[in-house]
């Protein structure tokens, strides 16, 4: 059996030593600082109010946890739905801002990992489900109807975004693990284990994000990032 507290996404203090968790700290605080000085890009009057509204609905959905095996419970990450609906940039801060508060009012994840966890959730997370979502995109407008939607092809591709960031998070919990691990538990074990089990929360996280980004495109498409900043069928052309 694997202990549940070193393969839970949220890591806590004690999984990696000091060492590892001061490298992760910096570049944490190095990635936020960059998606802060880049949000200032994807601001404006839509997407503030917007942020704010993700940034709550994360930190919902965060503190539900549901079993994923004998001893384990899992829950959604939402990086990939942040970074569709509000921008990468803005998506980071609004998950790395869940995590803070989450660690210091909560307990959910140390202090000393809070460096880890916004690494694996904040940054890769995002990053890797906003990249799966770019370059899927092109799919998505080929098949827009004269409307200008295909909520179906957006479900599709918010779906596989999801999936693919909650796995990346995921092995940026391995990768972590294998340079500082502090626990008894060989890499090779905490690997497949928690990327199997991930794969199964990606799967989760992807149907929810779907479901949330279409219901959102549904009602005001303008709202969602990832269309809005669409290149337009003119500019396609060309």
């Amino acid at each position: 059996m694997v202990d549940e507290n070193v393969v839970a996404m949220h890591m806590s203090d004690g999984i990696v030593n000091l060492p590892t968790s001061a490298l992760f700290g910096v570049i944490a605080i190095v990635g936020i600082g960059f998606c802060a000085w880049k949000a200032r890009a994807e601001l404006d009057e839509r997407t503030v109010p917007m942020a704010g509204l993700v940034a709550a609905f994360i930190f919902a959905v965060q503190m539900i946890n549901f079993p994923i095996l004998a001893g384990v419970s899992g829950h959604l990450l939402g990086g990939a739905l942040a970074a569709i609906l509000v921008g990468p940039f803005t998506g980071a801060l609004c998950v790395a801002i869940v995590l803070v508060v989450q660690a210091l009012l909560f307990a959910d994840g140390g202090l000393s990992a809070l460096g880890t966890n916004i690494t694996n959730m904040a940054l890769i997370g995002v990053c890797v489900g906003y990249g799966v979502a770019l370059l899927l995109r092109p799919i998505l407008l080929r098949r827009r109807t004269p409307t200008g939607q295909s909520l179906g092809g957006l479900g599709t591709v918010a779906f596989l975004a999801a999936l693919c960031g909650t796995v990346a998070a995921s092995l940026g919990f391995v990768v972590e693990y294998g340079i500082g691990g502090s626990a008894a538990i060989s890499l090779d074990t905490v690997a497949a284990y928690i990327l199997g089990t991930h794969v199964l929360i990606g799967i989760g996280e992807g149907l929810l994000t779907a479901l949330t980004v279409v219901a959102v495109a549904r009602a005001r498409p303008d709202l969602v990032y990832l269309l809005r900043t669409a290149p337009s069928p003119q500019e396609r052309v060309r």
